[in-house]
C-alpha cells in the first residue's frame, strides 16, 4: 500500500490546458442541469397519484363551435380507464358552446376543468393553455367532435404503460376501420407526413393525426408557438429533436365532411409545409 501511494504521489499532473475537454464537460453539465430542471418542474406540477407512479391521464380538449357533440365526447372520455382529469379549452366559440359549458359542465362535472379564450386563437393556442393546467403524468389530445373515438385510449396508452414509448401517434392510415371520405385530403396528409419524415428521419404514417399521446415531461420541455393547426408539424419536429421514443398504433377514425363541421382546409396544408421547414431548422 505504501509503495502504491508513493508511486501515485510521484506522478505530476498534466498542467497543460485542455480547452476542448473543458468545453465539452461544461456543455454536458449544462444539458444535465436543463434535464434535471425540466424533470423537477414537471414533478412539482403532477398530482399525488402521478408522483407515485400510477398512470394518471390528463385529457386536453380544445373546442371551437362543437355544441352538438361536446357533452357526448365528455361522457365517452369519462368512461375510459386511467383518466385523471379532463381539461376543456373553449377557443372563442360563437355557436352557444361557451354557454353550454358554463351552464352544464363547468364546476358541475367532477374532474372536468373548463377555461375560455377571449377570442378564437386556434387549436395550438388552446392546447398551450390546456397543457399549462395538466397535473397527470400522461397527456392525450382529444378533439371535441366525434371523429376520434375515446375507446382507442387503451391501445394508445399501451406502449407507454409497457415502458416502450414516450410518445404515441394514433394513425388513421394503418388499417383500422374508418369512414371513406376525401381522396385529396388523404393524399395531402401522406405528402405532408413524407415531407416531415425526410427532415426528422422518422417513419411516421400520419403526422396530422388528432390523437397524440405523450408523457407529461415531453411537453414541459418544449416551447410551442403555433396557434392554428401548425401545432401538428411543430410538435412532431420538436419531439424528433428531443430524441423521444415514439410509437404508432392504428386507430378507428370517423371523419366528417364540411357540411358536418370540418374546419381544416387546404390553406392549413400549405402552411404546414412552411411550418415543417421552420420548426425543423429555425426553431
Amino acid at each position: 500500500m505504501h509503495l502504491r501511494s508513493s508511486a501515485l504521489k510521484s506522478v505530476k499532473p498534466d498542467s497543460r490546458p485542455k480547452p476542448e475537454t473543458q468545453d465539452n464537460s461544461l456543455e454536458v453539465k449544462r444539458i444535465k442541469v436543463a434535464e434535471i430542471t425540466t424533470a423537477v418542474t414537471t414533478l412539482n406540477t403532477l398530482s399525488p397519484a402521478a408522483r407515485n407512479g400510477h398512470l394518471a391521464v390528463s385529457v386536453v380538449i380544445p373546442i371551437f363551435n362543437e355544441k352538438s357533440t361536446i357533452l357526448e365526447v365528455l361522457e365517452r372520455v369519462q368512461q375510459e380507464k386511467h383518466v385523471h382529469e379532463i381539461i376543456v379549452i373553449d377557443d372563442g366559440s360563437t355557436d352557444g358552446t361557451r354557454e353550454l359549458l358554463a351552464s352544464q359542465v363547468e364546476e358541475k362535472i367532477e374532474g372536468v376543468i373548463v377555461e375560455y379564450l377571449e377570442r378564437n386563437s386556434g387549436k395550438g393556442a388552446a392546447l398551450r393553455r390546456g397543457f399549462s393546467r395538466v397535473t397527470g403524468n400522461v397527456v392525450i389530445i382529444q378533439d371535441a367532435d366525434l371523429e376520434y373515438e375515446p375507446n382507442n385510449y387503451a391501445k394508445l396508452l399501451q406502449p407507454i404503460q409497457q415502458g416502450r414509448a414516450d410518445v404515441v401517434y394514433g394513425s388513421r392510415f394503418k388499417g383500422e376501420t374508418g369512414r371513406v371520405l376525401f381522396f385529396w385530403h388523404s393524399v395531402g396528409n401522406k405528402f405532408l407526413t413524407l415531407f416531415s419524415n425526410t427532415l426528422t428521419n422518422l417513419n411516421l404514417t400520419d403526422i396530422e393525426t388528432g390523437y397524440k399521446v405523450f408523457r407529461t415531461e415531453v411537453i414541459k420541455g418544449m416551447t410551442l408557438r403555433s396557434n392554428r393547426f401548425g401545432f401538428e408539424p411543430e410538435f412532431t419536429a420538436k419531439m424528433a429533436k428531443g430524441g423521444w421514443r415514439v410509437y404508432e398504433v392504428p386507430i378507428t377514425y370517423y371523419g366528417r365532411d364540411y357540411s358536418e363541421g370540418k374546419k381544416i382546409t387546404w390553406r392549413d396544408g400549405v402552411m404546414a409545409l412552411f411550418q415543417i421547414l421552420r420548426y425543423r431548422w429555425f426553431d
